[in-house]
């Protein structure tokens, strides 16, 4: 049993056919054919029902093809460990991180690695809401920073490195302002809510925490929303640690708002699996998977 037969037999179910799977592998059909058969002869039954036009599995041939699926799964994760061996110091490293994180906790891990690699380019991006995902799985960026929203788990790699708090706030001279009262969503519906625009299209839209049919404005950065806020337009969740000097000096008071309780996300390093890690990403890898980032 070869790699090139499991190969082979993969091509042949993804395409529907022997003819399909031969241009797929840029061999003649007749080779692609005869490394099946050579295959079906070592394991001692068919892998096919050949009595249909398209090959279809057996019964015995689906069993096994699932194990060939781990397999052939395995194999491509060891090709990129090996191309990450291989590579020399990564010339740019593309990080894109939710602007709802403080930058300065991972700002201490960077100047590390930049001081251990001076020929690598770090490039350091802020998006909101699906920004981070979109860049990720465009081939934008090597790693995100960002809440697991939509994330398609199957093909990242994830560490936990911190937790974020996001608080509906507003000016103390808002009408809404009072904190000792619960303020139902009907109510709120008749107040303006700041949200922040996403950065990620619609394929990557996390717009959360949206009242619907209220008022709304929107920004495209937190610092537009805070700003707006305190000076009485609107409210709308911020995160804890952009606030901490104006709620301890009153210039902003948290809401109680039912069904709108402060919001806490787990924030992860995200990385695609079939994108092999140079030496600088291998270290900023490592270097997150020691320690935390918190909210600050």
């Amino acid at each position: 049993m070869t790699l090139d037969q499991l190969i082979a037999l993969d091509a042949i179910v993804a395409s529907g056919t022997f003819r399909a799977a031969a241009d797929r592998l840029n061999k003649a059909q007749s080779a692609v054919s005869h490394q099946i058969k050579k295959l079906e002869d070592e394991l001692g039954f068919d892998l096919f029902s050949r009595d249909t036009y398209r090959p279809r599995l057996s019964p015995e041939g689906e069993v096994f093809y699932r194990e060939v699926t781990r397999v052939l799964e395995q194999v491509n994760g060891l090709k990129t460990v090996a191309a990450g061996l291989r590579s020399e110091q990564e010339p740019l490293v593309s990080i894109v991180i939710t602007a709802t994180m403080s930058l300065d906790p991972i700002l201490t891990l960077l100047g590390e690695v930049g001081r251990a690699f001076p020929a690598t380019h770090i490039k350091l991006v802020t998006e909101m809401m699906g920004g981070p995902l979109a860049r990720l799985m465009s081939g934008e960026a090597d790693l995100i920073i960002a809440g697991l929203d939509d994330v398609p788990i199957d093909e990242v790699e994830t560490r936990p490195v911190g937790t974020i708090t996001i608080r509906p706030v507003a000016s103390p001279a808002f009408p809404a302002a009072d904190p000792a009262r619960v303020k139902s969503r009907r109510e709120m519906q008749s107040y303006t809510q700041v949200v922040v625009s996403g950065t990620g299209g619609k394929e990557y839209d996390q717009s959360r925490d949206l009242l619907s049919g209220g008022q709304r404005w929107t920004v495209s950065d937190f610092q537009a929303k805070i700003s707006i806020i305190k000076a009485g337009l609107g409210w709308g969740g911020i995160p804890e640690h952009l606030i901490r000097d104006e709620l301890k000096t009153g210039a902003l008071v948290p809401l109680a708002i039912e069904g709108y309780p402060p919001r806490h996300t787990e924030i992860f390093a995200i990385r695609r699996r079939d994108r092999p890690m140079g030496k600088v990403m291998s270290r900023i890898w490592d270097d997150l998977g020691r320690g935390g980032i918190q909210d600050g």
